[in-house]
Formats: structure tokens, sequence, C-alpha cells
């Protein structure tokens, strides 16, 4: 497992029809084994009366990685799924492949693609991003300052968590960790020295999505 890795951003679904079979790929983000598990066995019941559910799930802690091909010939399924996040450096995800199967056999080559393909698909649909220490800072601005801030924020590939608004506006944001000491230099000459922002901590978080 490495250190730099992704993660899905949402959950979410493909579909797509081969020789008559219709399969729907799902992808989500999970936290433990226990909730790949609990994932998995939730789109069965869903589609008990599919042919196939087949199944694969990387969690980062721990380095586990499982697989299950459901009654399709071994290695035509589970395992090819599993390539593809594997290939992206996608962990803390689960895919779940449903195959309602349409009567044309696909032969191992067929269903291998087939396989990998809704995996891909699901993926696409959901996105991914970017594991990384983001430090959490509170920042307090006089409202004519509020929006050059957020884009002060934005320009130092950060996110705005939320705003109060009082006296002034109260800013929770995250940063990159890499990028914290530039924004704090920015945010000096932005204030002329006059705001300091409060650290709150860091934290191991998703970035935004990248395609």
């Amino acid at each position: 497992m490495s250190e730099t890795y992704y993660v899905p951003c949402a959950e979410a679904e493909s579909e797509f029809t081969e020789k008559r079979s219709r399969f729907i790929g799902r992808v989500a983000r999970v936290e433990s084994e226990a909730e790949a598990r609990a994932y998995i066995e939730r789109i069965k019941k869903q589609h008990y009366d599919a042919r196939h559910n087949c199944w694969c799930y990387i969690i980062h802690e721990g380095g586990v990685v499982r697989y299950g091909d459901d009654g399709e010939p071994q290695g035509t399924a589970g395992q090819p799924m599993l390539n593809v996040f594997q290939r992206e450096g996608v962990e803390n995800v689960v895919c779940v492949v449903t195959r309602y199967f349409g009567g044309v056999l696909l032969g191992a080559g067929g269903l291998t693609r087939a396989y990998s393909k809704s995996a891909k698909d699901a993926l696409d649909a959901a996105g991914k991003a970017r594991m990384t220490l983001w430090t959490k800072l509170r920042v307090g601005v006089p409202y004519p300052l509020f929006e050059r801030l957020t884009r002060l924020v934005d320009a130092h590939g950060g996110v705005t968590e939320g705003s109060d608004y009082g006296t002034d506006v109260s800013v929770t944001l995250r940063l990159p960790q890499g990028n914290t000491e530039a924004f704090n230099a920015a945010l000096t000459e932005l204030s002329n020295g006059g705001i300091s922002p409060e650290m709150l901590g860091t934290a191991f978080l998703p970035g935004n999505r990248e395609e």
C-alpha cells in the first residue's frame, strides 16, 4: 500500500449491456473491512435475483485486499475489478458489479473486459481525490476583506468549510499542509500584518476531485 493514495469522491454507479447481459457497477468509499462487507451484503440483497454479484475492496489501514467471483469462472470478475483500483491507486474503496445474465456466454476474455469496464465506469462516475495531510485554521477578517480571503484560500489549494458572521467574519478553512506557510505569508501581506490565523490542528483528508 502506498502512503500517497486516492479515495472515491462519492458513491456512484454505472450500467451497460454486453450481449444481452446487464452489468451494473457500484463504487463507494469505506473506512473498514466491516463497512465494505456490509455494503456488499446490501447490494446482494438489493439484487437477489441477479445471476452474479461480484465484488472487491481495498482498505488502506492494514493493507486489506479482497475479492470474490460469486460463481463466475475464477479470475474473470473480482480480480479484474480489483486491478482497476490498483492501477488507479485508489484505496478505502468497495466495488460490486451485478450481472443479469442475458443468455449469451461471453467467454473468459469477454467477462474480464466486461467486469473491468463496469468497475472503471463506476469509478469514473464517482471521481477520485488524493488523500493528503491538511491543516485546519480559523481566520477572523473584516467584511471588506472576506471575498479576498476566499480567493486567497482557493489560490493556495484550500477549502472553506464554514463562516460565522458577527462583528467580523470568522472563517474556518483547511489547507494542504505544504501550502500553509505560503498562505500565512499572503494573509500577512493582505492584512498588513493585522490578521493571524488560529491553528486548529491537522488531519489526513481527501482533497478536491481529480479527473
